[in-house]
């Protein structure tokens, strides 16, 4: 199994925690948190614990086969947990006398089809992503930043999956070297710096601060691309060359207004400045 990419979806306003695999093209769901929502159970984990059995005892493959997956609990830390994948929450949904299971069927449905839709038209993850931006009070000049740092954020990580850079742990230590080259700080630090805890760090910086960061990315890519390096070793050696490319840039526009590029601002005291600044005009 090979899920990569974790999200949240919500279903009546209620949170179900699911997993993409890539290579298997398919959405994983938490068991518990299904099982919350279609029988709203003080104790979910209990119900399906005592319905696991049943099934077991019946011979249903989805106990017997029942996969598990690392997901982040409420305390924040991640335990391995029982999910599913659309064709066992069907069944499991035959299992459990509920009103909500038609309403949760279609919902169902519809989630697993925007992902598969995405990946045959990359644009429609782009124009969810513009209407949740917009939703969250981001300015269109920020939004447009953001994508264009979403797009050239693909074209590097393209690179690195030519060069043979592992998802994961290598991905994060080269993110963590470019910042660190540019920016002074790692990836912790310039969250620390923001107050972010959870939050995503380019959700939250200043259109300079994105503009220095796609620089770092972009000038990485095109160096990779000419000396088309192999592996981990080489790979962080362009990306090192990338950064300093903003890193200089950074340190010419901080010459010349006097005042550091790197800002403790985050999503909600950019808010903050926002609405100042149209009550006063």
């Amino acid at each position: 199994m090979n899920a990569q990419t974790s999200k949240i979806k919500l279903f009546e306003q209620k949170t179900v925690r699911t997993a993409w695999d890539e290579e298997a093209e398919k959405w994983w769901f938490s068991i518990i948190d299904i099982v919350a929502i279609l029988t709203d159970s003080d104790n979910p984990r209990k119900y399906w614990s005592v319905l696991k059995t049943r099934l077991k005892k019946e011979g249903s493959e989805l106990a017997t086969n029942c996969s598990q997956l690392k997901m982040r609990s409420s305390d924040g830390k991640k335990y391995l947990t029982d999910v599913a994948d659309t064709e066992q929450i069907l069944r499991l949904i035959q299992s459990i006398p509920s009103k909500k299971a038609e309403p949760f069927k279609l919902w169902l449905a519809q989630a697993g089809n925007e992902r598969l839709d995405e990946t045959v038209d990359p644009e429609l993850s782009i124009d969810r992503a513009i209407q949740n931006f917009r939703r969250l009070g981001y300015s269109e000049n920020w939004i447009n930043q953001r994508i264009k740092s979403i797009e050239v954020r693909k074209a590097l990580t393209d690179e690195w999956d030519r060069s043979g850079v592992a998802k994961g742990k290598e991905y994060a230590a080269l993110t963590d070297l470019m910042s660190r080259t540019w920016s002074g700080m790692s990836t912790r630090e310039y969250k620390q710096h923001k107050g972010l805890k959870k939050e995503n760090l380019r959700d939250n910086m200043t259109n300079t601060e994105l503009v220095l960061n796609m620089l770092a990315e972009v000038a990485a890519t095109d160096i990779s691309i000419v000396r088309q390096p192999a592996g981990f070793s080489e790979s962080a050696e362009v990306a090192r060359e990338g950064a300093k490319a903003a890193r200089a840039a950074r340190t010419q526009i901080e010459k010349s207004t006097g005042k550091s590029i790197i800002s403790s601002l985050n999503t909600k005291s950019l808010r903050r400045v926002a609405s100042k600044n149209r009550d006063s005009s």
